[in-house]
C-alpha cells in the first residue's frame, strides 16, 4: 500500500496536529510506503535548526518509522524547501524532486507539491524562483539561526498579509498549468497539495484524467491511499474513493 500526506504544517505552537500525526504513523506497517507531498514543516531554517524549531520529536518520530520497514519519500513543499540530506538522512527519508513520477502497477502518477501550478499568483511565483535558486539558498544558509529566523517570520507575515488581498482562484490552481503538467508526463493521476482543497477532480486534458488533492491537518488528518486497485482519498468525515 501506497500512503500520501501533504500540508501537515507541524510546529510547537500546535501539538495537537503533532499528535494526529504521531496516531496516524502508528497506523503504517513495515513494507509500505509514505510520501509526504511538502509543508510538513510550517517553515524550515536549515537542518542545523531542528532543535531551534522544535522538531526533534518529529524526527524521532520519523527516525523510528523507518526502523519498522515504512519507506518514506519526502516532495519539498514551499513552507520546507530548505529541507535537505542531513535531515533525511537522520530520518532514513529519500529526498525526490517535485514532478516526481510514481509507477503503480501499469499507471504512471505523478506527484508534486502544488504551489507551481498556482501560476495566476505571480507574487508566489516571482518568490519561489529566488528561494529556490542555490545562490539564494546559500546566502540565507550562511547566516545565523536566530537571523534566519528573522527573516523567515518577515517573510510568513507578509505572505499572509498578501493572501489576504487575494482572491481564492488566484490562489487556486491554473486549469491549463494542470493540463500541461498532465500532457507533459503523459500520466493519467496527477497528485498534490498546498491549496488545501481535498477533492477528486476530472480533468480532460485530451482524454481523461484525474487531479486529486491532499488536505491539510487542521481540524482532521488528509490522507489518501493508493495501490492498483483504486485510491482512497479522506479529508474530515470525508471518504472518497476513485477504482481502476
Amino acid at each position: 500500500m501506497i500512503h500520501l500526506i501533504s500540508d501537515l504544517h507541524l510546529s510547537p505552537e500546535h501539538p495537537e496536529v503533532f499528535h494526529q500525526f504521531d496516531s496516524y504513523l502508528w497506523g503504517l506497517n513495515a513494507g509500505e510506503d509514505l510520501y509526504i507531498l511538502g509543508d510538513l514543516f510550517e517553515y524550515w531554517l536549515g537542518d542545523d535548526a531542528v532543535g531551534f524549531l522544535g522538531h526533534g520529536e518529529a524526527q524521532r518520530l520519523l527516525r523510528s518509522l523507518s526502523d519498522r520497514g515504512v519507506r518514506i519519500f519526502f516532495l519539498s513543499g514551499n513552507r520546507d524547501f530548505l529541507l535537505g540530506e542531513k535531515f533525511a538522512d537522520e530520518c532514513g527519508i529519500q529526498l525526490i524532486a517535485d514532478e516526481h513520477i510514481l509507477k503503480v502497477g501499469q499507471r504512471k502518477v505523478l506527484l508534486m507539491h502544488g504551489d507551481s501550478l498556482c501560476t495566476d499568483d505571480l507574487a508566489h511565483q516571482k518568490f519561489r524562483a529566488m528561494v529556490r535558486s542555490p545562490g539564494w539558498q546559500k546566502t540565507f544558509l550562511d547566516k545565523s539561526i536566530a537571523e534566519r529566523d528573522g527573516l523567515a517570520k518577515l517573510a510568513r507575515y507578509r505572505s499572509e498579509d498578501g493572501k489576504a488581498q487575494k482572491s481564492m482562484e488566484i490562489m487556486d490552481v491554473n486549469p491549463q498549468a494542470v493540463r500541461e503538467a498532465i500532457a507533459h508526463h503523459d500520466v493519467e493521476m496527477l497528485i498534490h497539495g498546498h491549496t488545501h482543497r481535498p477533492a477528486i477532480h476530472q480533468v480532460e486534458c485530451p482524454g481523461s484524467a484525474y487531479r486529486l488533492v491532499l488536505g491539510d491537518w487542521t481540524p482532521e488528518p488528509s490522507w489518501i491511499r493508493l495501490n492498483e486497485e483504486g485510491v482512497v482519498l479522506a479529508f474530515s468525515d470525508t471518504v472518497q474513493r476513485l477504482d481502476f
